[in-house]
């Protein structure tokens, strides 16, 4: 069996509906994973999966001008990810909902509760340094400090956010900057389902696709 590498494909075949084995590269998961794309279609019919999905292809559909796309078979984007996350929000009937943010981006996830409260939500933050604890007190050895390894600095929480954001029993969570690992025991440890508005990327300013164009970063990567 070999390992999928559809980043690498030409045409994304699947995209077009295109499943004829003989026109597929050796590497599709067409190809090697028949039952399990079956199995998987399968959970689908779950009622409460079922609800979800279709709420999120409705929420996708919404992002783009409906007249360009279905007149002129032109994709225009409509509207930002914080919309598209307050009208899903909408759509799943979620009332609360949990942001765990990094204390580096302080304003951002201020100006983001601000939005999505006034669209109707109630949200929940939690600060990456919340607790107050200090990092030598869970492992990192004091000279992997930022700054001064004899003075307080305080540790990113992500199990701390995500338990906090338990205990209040949010309907969702979103990530708003946190650091890479740090993001993922978040998620890991959170009871609702997660997404993202803002992922870190202190160099680029928080806009990771850019480092993918420029040829200015290319001996960065």
């Amino acid at each position: 069996m070999k390992e999928p590498k559809c980043a690498q494909c030409p045409q994304k075949y699947c995209y077009q509906g295109i499943t004829d084995e003989n026109k597929l590269p050796d590497f599709c998961p067409m190809i090697h994973f028949k039952s399990l794309i079956q199995s998987v279609s399968e959970k689908y019919k779950d009622q409460k999966i079922h609800d979800f999905f279709v709420k999120s292809a409705v929420t996708e559909r919404e992002a783009y001008d409906e007249h360009a796309a279905r007149e002129l078979g032109k994709s225009i984007p409509v509207r930002p990810r914080i919309r598209e996350i307050s009208e899903f929000a909408k759509k799943i009937k979620a009332a609360k909902v949990g942001m765990a943010f990094c204390i580096g981006l302080e304003e951002e996830a201020k100006r983001a509760s601000a939005i999505l409260e006034s669209r109707g939500l109630k949200v929940c933050s939690a600060v990456c340094s919340c607790g107050a604890v200090d990092k030598t007190e869970l492992g990192v050895p004091a000279e992997q400090k930022i700054r001064s390894p004899e003075h307080f600095e305080a540790s990113c929480n992500p199990i701390l956010q995500a338990e906090i954001l338990n205990r209040l029993q949010t309907d969702f969570n979103i990530i708003v900057g946190l650091c890479i690992g740090h993001d993922m025991l978040f998620t890991k440890f959170c009871r609702a389902p997660v997404t993202t508005l803002v992922v870190k990327d202190r160099f680029t300013g928080h806009n990771p696709a850019i480092t993918l164009y420029s040829r200015y970063h290319r001996d960065l990567v």
